[in-house]
């Protein structure tokens, strides 16, 4: 039986993604999936060994020249993929009208949320199948729900695994500890001030953990250069692919960082993972990982630089005293 998933973005939803497409695979071993998914998160979608062909959609860029004959062309092989596949169902995992949209072009019944639990309901239009889901639960336990009502198992909750495979090689060139440090956010209101991202690098390198940070446009790349004049032990990957950038975030030995994707997959590799939380509530959609913590600022109580470092020490010891 042949499953085609629709999660197209962002990273991190489809990230939360993983733990569903883990469980489906232990209680349906009788399934194959594929995945469709916009093309920056491609290389995202293949750490997970279970699936094998990945679609490509690229609505951000199509939203641009949407009467252009190269969008034109891009939509009509993708239609075509996806029919060639002869999935026997299809589940719409991110609930909007879009994704419900990319869902229909496979020709085959699509399985989603209920129009009370769906993030937009004009998307149940498309859906042969619908669940409810409570939206009061977290982004992850929520999707895996869907995926057992769709496939008929009931997930055990009292496990989190998301089955994602570390790449090969993407090792930053240090021997010995690193702490990868993930400064770059979408959002002003999500950036830690530099000068506690300079303060944490600092009291790093003095434990013999080596930063690490990279940066994705210029903004960032003026933090993290910042970071690296301020602390010259401080490893300053170039901006590169993600695939490369999450290779080498794998293989880290703790991963701090803002509101961002890259977080989430540092959670999902389950490694010790300090996340900070400035101005998004996390209780719905923040990482969760076997070694993963959030520190969320309240008003007139800032997440500090002594708060970051005390709960990676913790983190960093559970690892330690956790059988592999």
């Amino acid at each position: 039986m042949k499953i085609l998933i629709v999660k197209t973005s962002s990273m991190g939803d489809v990230i939360h993604t993983f733990p569903a497409v883990e469980d489906a695979v232990r209680h349906r071993p009788d399934l194959s999936f594929d995945w469709c998914v916009e093309e920056a998160f491609a290389g995202i979608v293949a750490l997970h060994p279970a699936i094998r062909t990945i679609h490509k959609v690229a609505i951000r860029r199509w939203r641009k020249k949407p009467f252009a004959g190269g969008t034109w062309r891009e939509m009509t092989g993708l239609r075509s993929a996806q029919r060639a596949g002869h999935y026997d169902l299809v589940i719409d995992a991110q609930g909007l009208l879009k994704s419900a949209v990319v869902a229909r072009q496979a020709g085959a019944p699509i399985a989603g949320f209920d129009r009370s639990s769906v993030r937009e309901p004009s998307a149940t239009l498309f859906y042969d199948r619908k669940y409810a889901v409570s939206r009061d639960l977290h982004a992850i336990e929520r999707t895996r729900r869907l995926f057992g009502l769709a496939l008929g198992y009931e997930p055990d909750l009292s496990m989190l695994e998301s089955g994602i495979v570390t790449p090969v090689g993407g090792r930053s060139g240090v021997d010995g500890k690193t702490a990868f440090l993930l400064h770059g956010t979408s959002r002003e209101d999500k950036k830690w001030p530099a000068e506690d991202w300079i303060e944490t690098a600092r009291h790093l390198a003095a434990r013999q953990i080596t930063p690490v940070t990279t940066w994705s446009n210029e903004a960032e790349k003026t933090v993290a250069e910042a970071i690296a004049e301020a602390v010259p032990s401080t490893v300053l990957v170039p901006k590169s692919p993600l695939a490369e950038i999450a290779a080498i975030l794998g293989h880290s030995t703790l991963v701090i960082g803002a509101d961002t994707g890259l977080t989430h997959l540092a959670s999902a590799f389950g490694l010790p993972t300090v996340a900070i939380f400035l101005a998004t509530e996390p209780s719905l959609t923040g990482p969760r990982g076997p070694f993963s913590s959030t520190l969320q600022a309240k008003p007139g109580s800032p997440v500090t630089p002594a708060d970051v470092l005390a709960e990676a020490e913790r983190l960093l010891a559970q690892r330690s005293n956790t059988p592999a």
